[in-house]
C-alpha cells in the first residue's frame, strides 16, 4: 500500500520517488488524525519528557542547563497525562487491528504513558529496560546515576494477534530468548555527523524495534520524528515510514540522513548486527549439536 498524498491533507515535508518515506511538518496529533483508521503496523514513540524546566544536566561532565527547546516546557502532571492520553488515543485509532506500538521515556512521564494506555484498553505486553551501559555521571552525588529508560510495548486492544519475530530475537541472544533487559550503546558519532537531537535514540535500539514486531513492506509511524532514527531504521530494513516533527531543523537533518543511506555508516551499523548475529547463531548451533 502506497502512502497517497491525499489521505492526509498536508503538504508533505519531504516524501522520496515512491511515497515509502514520508515527513511532515506539522502537530503531531494533526497528522495521526488525519491518518487513515487502522493503517499502521507499527508506530514507535518518544514524547516529550517535559524536563525543560530550569533542571540541570551533565553534559561533557560539565554541569549544564536541561533546555531541550520550547516542546519540552513543563507542565503540570494533569496536563502532562491529558496530552498522553490524546496523542496515545489518536495512535490506538491509527493503528491496524493487530498493530503494536512502543513507548519509550524516563520516570517523568513513562507513568502516566502506562496508565493512559490501560484506560485506553491496550494490551500491555512488555516494559522494557533499555539499559544505556554509559550514562552520563550524577554531578549531585544525591541519586543514583541515571542509566536506564523504559519502554513499553503494547498491542491496540485486547483482541490484538501482535507479531513478534521471536526467532529473529533469540538468535540476537545467542540462540536464548531475548529478555526484557537492553544493553544498548547511545548513539555513535556516525549516527550525529550531521547534526544532532537532544533526546536522539541509537539506531541499534529501533533497528531491534522494528525487526522484532514488523515485518518487510509494513508502515511505521513516529509521530515525534525527532533526527529521524526510526525512519532511518525503517527504510533500511525494507519497511515504509511515516514521522513528524514541530521543528523542521530536525526535518532537515533527518532528510540529509535518509539521502546519505548509500554507503551510510548507519548501514554499516546494521551490517555489522548481522555479522555478529550470524556469528551467535553459529556458536549456539555449536553448542546444540555438542
Amino acid at each position: 500500500m502506497m502512502i497517497k498524498r491525499t489521505q492526509i491533507q498536508h503538504k508533505p515535508f519531504f516524501t522520496n520517488q515512491d511515497d515509502t518515506f514520508v515527513l511532515f511538518h506539522a502537530d503531531s496529533l494533526d497528522v495521526l488524525a488525519r491518518l487513515p483508521q487502522g493503517s499502521v503496523n507499527l508506530i514507535f514513540a518518544d514524547p516529550p519528557y517535559f524536563l525543560s524546566n530550569g533542571g540541570m544536566t551533565c553534559q561533557s561532565g560539565k554541569r549544564a542547563n536541561v533546555d531541550k527547546g520550547q516542546w519540552d516546557r513543563a507542565r503540570s502532571p494533569e496536563d502532562i497525562h491529558e496530552f498522553n492520553m490524546e496523542w496515545l488515543s489518536l495512535c490506538q485509532r491509527a493503528l491496524h487491528p493487530n498493530g503494536t506500538m512502543f513507548v519509550t521515556g524516563t520516570r517523568h512521564v513513562i507513568f502516566s504513558v502506562g496508565f493512559a494506555m490501560q484506560q485506553l484498553g491496550f494490551k500491555l505486553l512488555n516494559d522494557i529496560s533499555w539499559y544505556k551501559v554509559t550514562p552520563p555521571p550524577n554531578l549531585s552525588c544525591r541519586y543514583f546515576t541515571h542509566s536506564t529508560e523504559t519502554i513499553i510495548w503494547a498491542a491496540r486492544n485486547q483482541k490484538s494477534k501482535h507479531f513478534f519475530d521471536y526467532q529473529s530475537m533469540k538468535l540476537d541472544n545467542a540462540g536464548k530468548q531475548m529478555r526484557s533487559l537492553w544493553s544498548i550503546m547511545p548513539p555513535r558519532k556516525a549516527e550525529k555527523r550531521f547534526g544532532k537531537h537532544p533526546t536522539q535514540k541509537p539506531i541499534a535500539l529501533l533497528d531491534r524495534i522494528i525487526r522484532a514486531a514488523s515485518q518487510p513492506g509494513d508502515l511505521i509511524l513516529d509521530p515525534f520524528n525527532g533526527s529521524g532514527t526510526t525512519g532511518i531504521a525503517a527504510a533500511l530494513l525494507d519497511r515504509r515510514y511515516i514521522g513528524s516533527d514541530l521543528d523542521p531543523q530536525y526535518l532537515r537533518l533527518t532528510v540529509k540522513r535518509f539521502l546519505d543511506l548509500e554507503g551510510e555508516p548507519d548501514l554499516e551499523v546494521l551490517r555489522e548486527r548481522v555479522q555478529q548475529r550470524e556469528a551467535k547463531a553459529k556458536i549456539a548451533k555449536a553448542r546444540v549439536v555438542a
